[in-house]
C-alpha cells in the first residue's frame, strides 16, 4: 500500500469537518500541559496593533491576542474552515472579545483590505497550504510595509519552510528560533 504525500494534512488545504473536530479535541488535551498563551510572549505584540491569526483553527491564541492588542487594537481570526469561524464566534460571545473579527477565507484569498496588519501569525498550519507561493503572496498583500510575519513550520521540516519563504522572493527571514521564523517584506 502506498501512502500519499498528502496524508496527515500535508498540503491538503481545507481539512474535513471530522478532522477539524479531532484536531480541536487534541489541542484541548495538549493545552492542559502546554499553555499556548505563553508562546505569544515571543511575538512582541503591542497595544493598538492589528494582528492577523491566519489559520486560527479553534482559536487557541484568540483570548490572549485580544488582551495584548487592547481596546484600540484588532485581531482578525482567518480560516478556511467554517467550524473554525464558528469556534471564534463562540469565544467572542463567551469572553466578550470586542476587538476580534472572524474572517472566512478561500484557499489563498480573503475579504481583508491590503496593508492592514502589523503582524501576521501563521501557526501550526503552513504544512497544509496547497500553494505556498500564492499563500505567501496573499500574506504579503495584507502586511504593512514594516510589519512582521511570524511563521511556524507546522508538520514539515524547517528547510522546506525556509525554501518556500525564500522562493517566493517576497520575504527576508530576519530571525529564527526553534519554534518559528520572523520575516519582513523585501
Amino acid at each position: 500500500m502506498k501512502i500519499k504525500k498528502s496524508f496527515c494534512g500535508n498540503r491538503i488545504g481545507k481539512m474535513s469537518n471530522i478532522s477539524f473536530r479531532i484536531m480541536s479535541f487534541l489541542f484541548k488535551i495538549y493545552d492542559l500541559f502546554h499553555d499556548p498563551e505563553k508562546r505569544t510572549s515571543s511575538f512582541d505584540i503591542k497595544k493598538g496593533e492589528t494582528i492577523i491569526d491566519y489559520g486560527c483553527g479553534p482559536g487557541r491564541y484568540t483570548r490572549k491576542l485580544s488582551e495584548l492588542v487592547g481596546e484600540k487594537g484588532k485581531v482578525y481570526c482567518v480560516d478556511v474552515q467554517k467550524l473554525a469561524i464558528d469556534a471564534i464566534n463562540k469565544k467572542i460571545v463567551r469572553y466578550n472579545l470586542k476587538n476580534v473579527i472572524p474572517v472566512l477565507a478561500n484557499d489563498n484569498s480573503n475579504s481583508l483590505k491590503s496593508n492592514i496588519a502589523d503582524k501576521i501569525l501563521v501557526l501550526d498550519m503552513f504544512h497544509m497550504v496547497k500553494n505556498p507561493s500564492a499563500f505567501l503572496k496573499e500574506l504579503h498583500r495584507l502586511l504593512k510595509k514594516d510589519g512582521i510575519l511570524i511563521i511556524e513550520d507546522g508538520h514539515q521540516p524547517r528547510k522546506i519552510t525556509k525554501k518556500n519563504i525564500l522562493d517566493s522572493r517576497l520575504w527576508k527571514i530576519i530571525e529564527e528560533n526553534k519554534y518559528h521564523l520572523k520575516c519582513k517584506k523585501l
